[in-house]
């Protein structure tokens, strides 16, 4: 479990308590009665036969009356060990057998230790495991342990607050907090304490975001781009497809911003699918060509990196700009080409996947680098970019996967987050709807009905890779009820999944983007990277087995054109709450920030970022989901303290500063990159 110290156990928080403030007595007792708690003595035990072994009862009396304790495991210890007619403390479940109630494996103290100990009447439940308790390590155990840790250190903890930082926030001390996290005495109390202790935890990992933001802003230098030259007026003057929306300007705006100030751009994008941020990475592009500096962009996929190579080439092809593709299927001939442009200069804009990662690709002069989808890469990969010129470039990362703000002052805290938040002028609300399997013969009476307008249909089976036989099952089974509906020669169905060769993978897609066949039958392989503006329909069959994000990013395949588009989610009867709140959302709304907040809620910030990158969030008591407003507050106070005359000399926040020194000694963080 992660303790090897002291501290390690100290910080060991309960995850609920068990409210141990009300005594029973034995003719109190009713069925309804779940865990009580109970004052008696032991006045007789026995040895009981049974089919397997023997188990141990206990008679046990109070002032009221007689129940049993039970015991089935360890009964010869147990027996050594109880003591006759003397008062005892205990705490378990009751059941009622043959009449008479009774206690099996009770929690027991022997009075006098009941009023000698730490404990109040909230008992702490501490997280464990299956093979801690079996090992005889159990949530007792535990608690003695603790008891004996705070006896031992008279419950002294350094602290890392400042008194008057403590005061403006109304914090309790460290001693306390810990003190009535493991031992509270009532609700009140344990409040004050996880309040404290939740509000120190955020608050130390926003320090070191704001630090690290403010440290790069100050001492990472970054190219200049001052001049707003031909390349960047000639296209947005002349061949700017449509006028840019409110939302574009102001994120071109920030970024023109950083260009100008002499340090390292390191900026987040945030926006939708379909909301125009290739625009505006082609835009911010040319700003560097016009001040000398040539950009990189690099996908995670071929597919995606293709998709960016055709939509720049569109979009410049006009224009005298050198524009190149470099991902792992381009030729050993094309690429010795590629290398000689770059190192002369005379490559603009280098498009690709994680080839340009490569020690061999090797720029004249790199000033801009973006990165779409930058969850997809490592962080030791990003840092070659790095290298790849005197000054790091300015970083652009682009993500089309909407993240909670909570999120993003947690894991981004330390980027400028800019956010495209409207869709370009013509684009129609998807309408989405839900529907159950016995609803399936109107769902293709409609989709015949949006073929015969010329329009195209994507149907989507879930890959869950534990059993790809199954899912390739569901996939052929529904391409045959398919191929039954919509018969040859009125229709033609293209079929693409994962266990095709990439040939035929692309031959299939192809025939589809053409319009050679009407209807695309796929497992999720299709969901990124697929642009056909004539697609109006999405169908995804079994949407209960699909976590939202991945329904979201679905059903921005289709809205790409003009026309009215629609996303039918097709499941069977029988769902959990967590498979209904996912399909009502996506009926209920479009707007991704949204669906990305209620994604977080249903899995948790660890499940929705990968851990592997996200050790910011493997907490010890805070939770970024429920604790939103203390995060909001902690991120606040973290400025207040960076910000303040003096930095980490300042004496009003000695104490915080020589915890932040301990902090970051003990984390290596990349820190310098995004």
């Amino acid at each position: 479990m992660g303790i090897f110290t002291c501290a390690d156990l100290a910080n060991l928080f309960p995850n609920r308590y068990i409210d141990r403030s009300r005594f029973y007595k034995i003719a109190e007792l009713n069925d309804n009665a779940l865990e009580v708690q109970l004052v008696g003595r032991i006045t007789s035990v026995q040895t009981v036969a049974q089919k397997r072994g023997s188990r141990l009862v206990a008679q046990f009396a109070d002032e009221t009356g007689i129940m049993e304790l039970v015991w089935f495991r360890g009964t010869k210890w147990i027996q050594d060990a109880l003591k006759m007619n003397t008062p005892y403390v205990i705490f378990g479940r009751v059941n009622r057998f043959k009449g008479k109630f009774s206690m099996p494996h009770p929690d027991m103290e022997l009075l006098a230790e009941f009023k000698k100990s730490l404990r109040g009447s909230l008992q702490p439940v501490y997280p464990s495991t299956e093979k801690l308790s079996n090992k005889g390590i159990t949530n007792r155990v535990v608690q003695k342990l603790m008891v004996q840790l705070f006896q031992e250190t008279n419950g002294r903890f350094k602290e890392t607050l400042s008194p008057g930082f403590r005061k403006q926030f109304g914090l309790v001390t460290k001693d306390e907090a810990m003190f009535n996290i493991h031992f509270p005495k009532n609700q009140e109390l344990l409040k004050s304490a996880r309040f404290r202790l939740k509000f120190e935890e955020l608050f130390f990992i926003q320090l070191q975001l704001v630090v690290k933001k403010r440290t790069r802003e100050l001492k990472i230098k970054g190219y200049v781009f001052e001049k707003v030259g031909d390349n960047f007026n000639s296209f947005y003057n002349e061949f700017l497809p449509f006028e840019l929306t409110g939302a574009q300007k102001k994120v071109l705006k920030e970024i023109r911003k950083d260009f100008s100030t002499g340090a390292q751009m390191n900026r987040l994008l945030q926006g939708d699918v379909g909301s125009g941020k290739t625009i505006v990475a082609v835009l911010a592009m040319l700003l560097a060509m016009d001040n000398g500096f040539q950009s990189a962009l690099i996908a995670p996929t071929e597919i995606l990196a293709n998709q960016h190579f055709l939509a720049v080439e569109e979009l410049l092809g006009k224009m005298d700009v050198k524009v190149r593709l470099l991902t792992g299927s381009t030729t050993a001939s094309q690429r010795k080409v590629i290398h000689k442009e770059l190192e002369e200069g005379s490559l603009d804009i280098l498009i690709g996947t994680h080839a340009l990662f490569e020690d061999k690709v090797k720029f004249n002069n790199l000033g801009f680098a973006i990165i779409d989808e930058q969850h997809r890469f490592g962080v030791a990969q990003r840092a070659k970019m790095w290298k790849k010129n005197v000054l790091p470039p300015h970083i652009l990362v682009m993500t089309a996967t909407p993240i909670p703000r909570t999120l993003a002052m947690s894991v981004y805290g330390d980027l400028d987050i800019s956010v495209i938040d409207e869709l370009p002028p013509g684009r129609k609300e998807i309408r989405t709807v839900h529907k159950f399997d016995q609803n399936r013969l109107s769902v293709f009476r409609f989709l015949r009905e949006e073929i015969a307008k010329g329009r195209q249909v994507y149907i989507v089976y879930p890959l869950i890779q534990e059993s790809e036989q199954l899912d390739y099952k569901d996939l052929m089974d529904g391409y045959e009820s398919i191929s039954r509906e919509f018969p040859l020669p009125d229709y033609r169905i293209s079929i693409v999944h994962g266990k095709m060769k990439a040939a035929d993978k692309d031959f299939e897609m192809q025939r589809f983007v053409k319009g050679e066949t009407q209807i695309l039958v796929a497992t999720t392989v299709i969901e990124v990277g697929v642009n056909v503006p004539n697609a109006s329909v999405m169908v995804i069959e079994s949407a209960e087995r699909f976590g939202l994000s991945q329904l979201h990013q679905l059903r921005g395949r289709v809205g790409r054109g003009a026309d009215q588009s629609y996303c039918i989610l097709l499941s069977s009867q029988k769902l959990t709450s967590d498979a209904k709140t996912r399909l009502r959302t996506m009926v209920e709304t479009s707007d991704g920030f949204r669906i990305a907040e209620v994604d977080l809620k249903l899995r948790g910030p660890g499940d929705l970022m990968g851990t592997q990158q996200s050790g910011v969030l493997q907490m010890k008591i805070a939770d970024i989901v429920k604790d939103r407003g203390i995060l909001e507050l902690a991120r606040k106070a973290a400025f207040e303290v960076a910000s303040a005359e003096g930095g980490s000399a300042n004496a009003a926040y000695s104490e915080i500063w020589d915890s932040y020194q301990m902090i970051s000694r003990n984390k290596s963080l990349w820190s310098k990159i995004s």
